[in-house]
């Protein structure tokens, strides 16, 4: 199924998700790598309001106001803050490469979206800079706020309802069979 997503992120758009799905966002998404991740856990106030959210694993290229490439960041790195960053209302993870066994911390909250990687010229025609919050963890660890406009396809690979298919593909692979 394909889902066109405008933000801030409801309950029932999260809940209609499933693996597999394809999604395209629209409106406010923000960037956080490590250090944006760690002050969430940290329990810190942050200057944006994370209801309803899209957190993109992402340290984007920006030159002028100017986004030149925002590919996705390796979402392992940052998945032990999971259970905070999903504490924080945020409804749409998007990343690269999945969060393991953290992806129970979305179970009936969040979903997690796979975008590939290597794609950040292409992520970049359809994000706009509006802001960079937290200017002093830099360019690349910042607090980005990006506005999307048909932002996509991404892969629903972890659901709200236990969907996974990084799991799905791990299980085929140690019995030897396909999906």
């Amino acid at each position: 199924m394909e889902h066109r997503l405008k933000t801030p992120i409801g309950e029932k758009e999260v809940s209609a998700l499933r693996a597999g799905d394809l999604v395209w966002i629209s409106g406010k998404v923000y960037t956080a790598r490590d250090r944006v991740h760690a002050l969430l856990a940290s329990g810190e106030d942050i200057p944006v309001d994370l209801a309803g959210a899209v957190i993109y694993h992402c340290g984007p290229l920006i030159r002028d106001e100017t986004i030149l490439s925002a590919g996705p960041t390796t979402s392992g790195r940052v998945s032990r803050y999971t259970k905070d960053v999903v504490g924080r209302g945020v409804r749409l993870i998007v990343g690269k490469g999945g969060i393991s066994e953290e992806a129970e911390a979305l179970r009936g909250r969040a979903a997690y979206l796979a975008y590939p990687g290597g794609c950040g010229a292409l992520a970049a025609r359809h994000l706009l800079v509006k802001r960079l919050h937290l200017p002093e963890l830099g360019m690349a660890e910042g607090l980005w706020e990006l506005e999307a406009e048909g932002w996509g396809p991404m892969i629903v690979a972890i659901d709200p309802h236990g969907g996974d298919l990084y799991r799905e593909a791990s299980r085929c692979l140690m019995m030897d069979t396909k999906p």
